[in-house]
């Protein structure tokens, strides 16, 4: 069946633009996105939709690039209905659509250690998706099983160890949807977590551009895990070392930059469209591998359709000094 045949108690709209949902504001219309009431409504419309219409599942969209030409299929957006989060004495259940920092705050104040998600951008759905990680702790070492609905509309329950959780990935089905996630927190003095995630917070901002568009760290670590953010880090292998060391800090291909002061985050400018900025990294990725013979790997999820023929502007290379963590 069609979406607009579905009866639905949430949210159904067609073509509509998703550059607005996204951090880096770039991206053409979607199909239809689904906003589900909850998760029975989720759950009716996925048994009911033609299988072979594509789903996406959206969380608040800071770890994508949504291409110009828009994308073939039904966006599904988890909203209210999929925010909650309760501590309880097995573990912290958190609907996908809670913000990561939001669950760390409230974890803390009931004295459970969830600190690492503090700095991280985005909802727990898309944590979870990405084995998403900080400071050297990472979903994997907290997570107990998801919740989540499969692309039949069937309600599943999947412990961690079968997601196969990894650097910056996990063995996810394509179109499942993560509705809730269960993690253990160890306990520990509120007061303590709070002034953690207050050091953290500060660090953050003195080494990325958190008051930009961008989308988080563009490429994963060539080492292969996050940074520890320990004295004795080794930043030999890091994303923004290497594309430091290439001569590329701040370089600019029309709205898009690579961040002076962080040149992993990839940040729109001055009105970037979606090929601006996937072109930039594109380049990045071709030069380091020419200066270091290292294929960085994108971390920041590309999704949809390119406009054809639309023309690029120039690469202007605008290096800046400094060293970043």
């Amino acid at each position: 069946m069609t979406p607009d045949r579905i009866p639905v108690r949430g949210r159904l709209s067609a073509q509509y633009r998703l550059d607005a949902l996204t951090w880096l504001r770039v991206g053409g219309p979607a199909d239809w996105l689904f906003q589900p009431a909850d998760e029975a409504d989720l759950c009716d419309f996925l048994s009911q939709l033609d299988p072979v219409i594509a789903v996406f599942p959206m969380g608040v969209g800071s770890n994508l690039i949504v291409r110009d030409g828009g994308l073939r299929a039904v966006v599904i957006r988890l909203g209210r209905g999929f925010n909650g989060i309760e501590i309880g004495a097995e573990g912290i259940t958190v609907g996908a659509a809670a913000l990561d920092a939001q669950v760390a705050r409230q974890a803390a104040d009931a004295g459970r250690d969830l600190t690492f998600l503090r700095t991280i951008p985005g909802s727990i759905g898309g944590a979870v998706r990405m084995n998403a990680g900080c400071y050297g702790t990472y979903v994997a070492d907290h997570l107990i099983e998801i919740v989540a609905i499969d692309r039949a509309g069937q309600r599943c329950t999947i412990p961690a160890q079968a997601l196969n959780l990894r650097y910056r990935q996990s063995d996810l089905p394509e179109g499942m949807v993560i509705t809730k996630a269960r993690f253990h927190a160890p306990g520990a003095d509120p007061a303590a977590l709070h002034a953690r995630m207050t050091d953290q917070l500060a660090r953050r901002d003195a080494t990325q551009p958190t008051k930009e568009r961008s989308a988080g760290s563009t490429f994963r670590n060539p080492a292969g895990f996050s940074s520890t953010g320990c004295a004795d880090d080794d930043h030999a292998l890091k994303a923004w070392k290497v594309i430091d060391d290439a001569g590329l800090r701040g370089a600019r291909l029309g709205g898009a930059q690579m961040s002076p002061k962080h040149p992993n985050f990839l940040i729109n400018a001055a009105q970037a469209t979606a090929a601006d900025l996937e072109a930039l990294g594109e380049e990045v990725r071709k030069r380091v591998l020419h200066a270091r013979g290292i294929g960085l790997e994108w971390e920041i999820l590309r999704i949809g359709e390119e406009l054809p023929d639309a023309p690029l502007p120039a690469l202007v290379l605008a290096p800046e000094a400094g060293k970043q963590d």
